[in-house]
């Protein structure tokens, strides 16, 4: 597994005020920082951007940088720097980004172009076999029967890490809600492993490092299974994860117990974090460190809910950090 917490001893600023935005820490947790662009960032960025449309990102990658630079320029390359920071930082490694001027569903395409700027400022996002783009936008509505919990609003979606059923590496997780309506409930629920009180216990079983199978069900466009263990180390020594209870394929009652158990622990933990995501923000979290699910919504006939998910690598490359420094 790809060890990209090195950065541990580079410790960003609990609260700082650049060019262009602010950082405090949350309400919810001092792990979860919280960084909003101002109006005049957010006004500038999207008059600079507008010659592209999303469709334009979508064909040619590298304009993903170039909208990245022009973020990172407008925080006069205070941003780039502070976000690698934060994700690679073992006690943080999580940021809720909202930019000013930004919330309303008319805003979608807007609103994709921002996540990708700040998502290639700290590395590359992988191709959604799902979307068939490097992103994908989804619709949770009160009926659903689709072939995970992904889109069923009326029951918890379990803490889990991304990317378990893929070859590629996944650092990072960008989640960002496009539009809500008719919604009471369904908050991000967020755990960093170095706070589940259990994680000493299943850390060191025999079973954490055995390889496993890993499954995605046909919505995911995903052919092949992948193998790998549920635990890993960094470069450090210490535990990474790479877990989704709907995927892994248990190949006997050991197996299968073990993780039973490992789900329980990990719902029932004291230390989830519940937080609400406003329109047009969005979660960057360590996908190494945290796990993230989503809390169960209130019924309602009209109930809709649009996401937009980016995922993939942190690259060092338009830095000047190295790794264990």
């Amino acid at each position: 597994m790809n060890a990209l917490t090195a950065l541990s001893n580079h410790q960003p600023a609990s609260s700082h005020t650049g060019s262009g935005f602010s950082l405090l820490p949350s309400a919810q947790s001092p792990r979860l920082l919280t960084l909003n662009f101002t109006d005049q960032t957010t006004r500038d960025f999207l008059a600079k951007v507008a010659q592209w449309p999303i469709q334009a990102l979508e064909y040619k990658s590298f304009l993903r940088f170039k909208v990245a630079g022009i973020l990172n320029d407008l925080c006069g390359g205070e941003l780039q720097p502070l976000l690698l920071n934060c994700l690679l930082n073992r006690e943080k490694g999580a940021l809720l980004i909202g930019a000013q001027g930004l919330d309303n569903v008319s805003q979608a395409d807007e609103m994709v172009k921002l996540a990708t700027a700040v998502a290639h400022l700290v590395g590359r996002s992988n191709f959604d076999a799902m979307s068939g783009q490097y992103y994908a936008r989804f619709v949770v509505k009160n009926d659903d029967n689709s072939d995970s919990y992904l889109r069923q609003p009326h029951r918890v979606m379990e803490l889990h890490n991304d990317g378990t059923y893929v070859d590629e590496v996944t650092d990072y997780v960008l989640m960002m809600k496009i539009d809500e309506q008719n919604m009471q409930g369904g908050n991000s629920l967020l755990l960093h492993l170095d706070d589940w009180e259990h994680l000493d216990r299943f850390f060191r079983h025999p079973l954490a490092r055995r390889a496993m199978r890993w499954a995605a069900p046909p919505s995911k466009n995903v052919k092949r299974d992948v193998w790998h263990p549920v635990f890993d180390i960094d470069s450090q020594g210490r535990p990474v994860m790479r877990y989704i209870d709907q995927f892994v394929q248990p190949k006997d009652f050991e197996e299968g117990n073990w993780l039973s158990d490992l789900s329980e622990a990990l719902e029932n933990s004291r230390h989830i974090l519940s937080v609400p995501v406003p329109t047009g923000q969005f979660l960057l979290i360590n996908n190494l460190f945290w796990l993230h699910g989503r809390d169960r919504f209130t019924p309602h006939p009209n109930l809709r809910r649009e996401l937009m998910r980016q995922r993939g690598y942190i690259s060092f490359s338009a830095t000047h950090y190295q790794s264990g420094q």
